[in-house]
């Protein structure tokens, strides 16, 4: 499943004395670029570059890496409050923001529930809402929104490019995530020997030298586009509660299915594909079984057809050619057949009510005799009917006629 990786802008900032002033705001009117990098299954990425939102490449899913510099974070422990999480969120973080809470957006860790003890990632609300509502106009439909840093149980660090500031450390551990600057010896106090060789480490190319120099190790050269590949598996999503995508229909399945495809979900796509492939060999050796039970009972009534009318040479319907050959028998001997007009006579005289004179017209047809109902009552009907009835026979009353059959259907036509 591809993957475009759309990088958002940092947010500007006022500029310090002594740093340079950070890019334009585009004119209005004039469409933002992003940079991106494509890939088509998480591990390789095969374009990179800048452009419109309009003119971003297509690809299965859609997911925006915030800048690191854009996210802080707060580990806490979560109030039960549902759907009110946002709003007790803010209020709970409040004393310890730099922020009005109004301005800020707030996600939860991956599968972090109320009364638990968890991560929080905070940015800017309107800065994110803005980018999304402008990707979302130009039909690029962000999936999630990722941060490239987040707390973990591997610690890992990250050299970059800190504008005048020369070499920062963006450094992830299970205790939260810090930007360090190397000037000075603040950031060589955090690591001893051990946690430098525990830990992972990278760095963009223009500084690697000068990290594993300052590290005494080696790192991983890393482009930002590569290190940002991380996101396409990770189970980050900062748009949640008022910035979560709203989606119907088509688009609604799209995002279930886009989630379905994540590695994470790897387990469950395997044993669906092995539970639908062990359901066709069943259902296919199933039809099999019944198959040859079929063919086994149809052999065995021609070979009983075969064996009682040794004359019979061409077998074209079983059940059909012995029943013609018992009623050639029958009739040979000069038995009574339920579909000979005697049997359907003796039916009629043993129900006939005592109350009816014989009747003056029948017409017969094998296995069917028919009387006309004129002069009969509807009581009269009924105990013909069930006089019949409890001989086994049947009879449908109507358009004026009384017809007499067997009940199993043998005696009709």
């Amino acid at each position: 499943m591809s993957t475009l990786l759309l990088f958002l802008p940092p947010r500007t900032r006022l500029r310090a004395p002594g740093h340079a002033a950070p890019a334009p705001e585009p004119r209005a009117g004039a469409a933002r670029e992003y940079d991106f990098a494509l890939t088509p299954d998480g591990r390789q990425i095969v374009r990179e570059g800048r452009e419109p939102a309009s003119r971003l490449p297509q690809a299965d899913a859609v997911v925006a890496v915030v800048a690191e510099s854009d996210v802080s974070w707060r580990r806490v422990e979560l109030p039960r409050a549902g759907r009110q999480m946002r709003a007790a969120l803010a209020g709970k973080l409040e004393e310890s923001l730099l922020d009005e809470p109004e301005a800020l957006h707030f996600a939860l860790e991956p599968d972090a529930a109320g009364g638990e003890t968890a991560w929080v990632a905070i940015t800017s609300r309107p800065w994110l809402a803005e980018h999304l509502a402008e990707l979302d106009a130009a039909h690029v439909f962000v999936d999630r929104v990722a941060p490239l840093a987040w707390p973990d149980e591997t610690p890992r660090g990250h050299f970059f490019e800190s504008g005048n500031d020369g070499i920062a450390l963006r450094w992830s551990h299970a205790d939260g995530v810090a930007t360090l600057p190397l000037d000075g010896g603040l950031a060589r106090q955090f690591f001893a020997p051990g946690l430098v060789h525990a830990a992972q480490w990278t760095a963009t190319p223009p500084v690697a030298t000068s990290a594993e120099r300052w590290l005494g190790a080696a790192v991983t050269v890393q482009t930002p586009a590569q290190r940002a590949l991380a996101v396409v598996d990770n189970a980050w999503n900062l748009r949640q509660f008022e910035l979560a995508p709203r989606a119907r229909g088509v688009r609604a399945l799209r995002l279930v299915s886009r989630a379905l495809m994540r590695k994470a979900w790897q387990p469950v796509r395997i044993g669906l594909a092995a539970l639908l492939a062990v359901q066709l060999i069943g259902m296919n050796l199933w039809a099999w079984h019944q198959n040859r039970e079929v063919a086994a009972r149809r052999e065995a009534i021609t070979a009983t057809l075969t064996g009682a009318f040794p004359q019979v040479r061409a077998i074209l319907d079983a059940p059909v050619q012995m029943q013609k050959q018992l009623d050639l028998l029958r009739a040979s001997a000069g038995a009574v057949g339920e579909q000979d007009l005697e049997a359907l006579l003796g039916a009629a005289a043993s129900a006939w009510p005592a109350d009816r004179p014989p009747t003056d017209a029948l017409a017969f047809e094998p296995g069917r005799l028919t009387l006309p109902s004129q002069g009969w009552s509807p009581p009269q009907i009924d105990n013909f009917r069930s006089q019949l009835q409890s001989d086994g026979w049947q009879l449908d009353a109507s358009e004026g006629k009384l017809t007499i059959s067997r009940a199993n259907g043998r005696g009709r036509s």
